[in-house]
């Protein structure tokens, strides 16, 4: 099992950037993804990374502008958030995935608490 503790969310101007964080502790060599939840709508994923931190996969509406990207020695994982638009507001979720690949559909399977992200325009 794992416990995965979300921080970085904050108010940000379309445009800007932010960086999420994911902490991890107890047993922490899983596949990690991102997902978000705007008000009603569904929980959507976004990008996953491999226990290693050598293969990544995204969506395609944030490709080019989130990079996730993982530091074992600290247990942590990253999200960060380049030219953001208002459509990104939502409930950011980092989780321990069962793959990486968008085409193998990674499913959650530890979710964290979440952290709001709001765009101002």
């Amino acid at each position: 099992q794992v416990q995965l503790v979300e921080s970085g969310g904050g108010l940000v101007q379309a445009g800007g950037s932010l960086r999420l964080s994911c902490a991890a502790s107890g047993r922490t060599n899983w596949n990690m993804g991102w997902f978000r939840q705007a008000p009603g709508q569904e929980r959507d994923f976004l990008a996953a990374i491999s226990m290693s931190g050598g293969t990544t996969d995204y969506v395609d509406y944030v490709k080019g502008r989130f990079t996730i990207s993982r530091d074992n020695a600290k247990n942590t994982v990253y999200l960060q958030m380049n030219s953001l638009k208002p459509e990104d507001t939502a409930i950011y979720y980092c989780a321990a995935v069962t793959s990486v690949a968008l085409r193998s559909r990674p499913r959650p399977l530890y979710w964290g608490q979440g952290t709001q992200v709001t765009v101002s325009s």
